[in-house]
């Protein structure tokens, strides 16, 4: 069902941008000196710009549904509590106690740095 309603979702997005992007720019900002009527601060509704609204309807509605399913399917539990305490292994190594240096042992034969020869 959750993969139903994000192929739909999906495909509303993408359908709803080629329709923003068809649409013909009235000039204005905000829809501000768009075309309606000279005493009216509707524009005119077109058969894109009612198309923008069911699209945009219909994508938060798909946006919803999937916020809904996502916090049924959680169950509440955290990504914690499914964690084994006893199969969790110690990788860290063990810093050595008491005056011990903490480089690797080295020998005193070999010298420091490669030779560029």
């Amino acid at each position: 069902m959750d993969n139903v309603v994000l192929v739909v979702h999906l495909i509303l997005a993408l359908t709803l941008i080629g329709v923003v992007l068809l649409q013909r720019s009235e000039g204005g900002g905000l829809g501000i000196g768009g075309g309606g009527g000279a005493m009216t601060g509707r524009s005119a509704g077109s058969a894109m710009g009612k198309i923008t609204w069911v699209l945009a309807i219909a994508f938060i509605c798909t946006s919803v549904a999937l916020t809904i399913i996502a916090a049924r399917n959680s169950a509440g539990g955290s990504v914690v509590d499914g964690i084994d305490p006893t199969a969790i292994e110690e990788t860290a190594p063990v810093a050595p106690l008491g005056g011990e240096s903490l480089l690797p042992p080295s020998d005193p034969t070999q010298p420091l740095a490669p030779d560029a020869n």
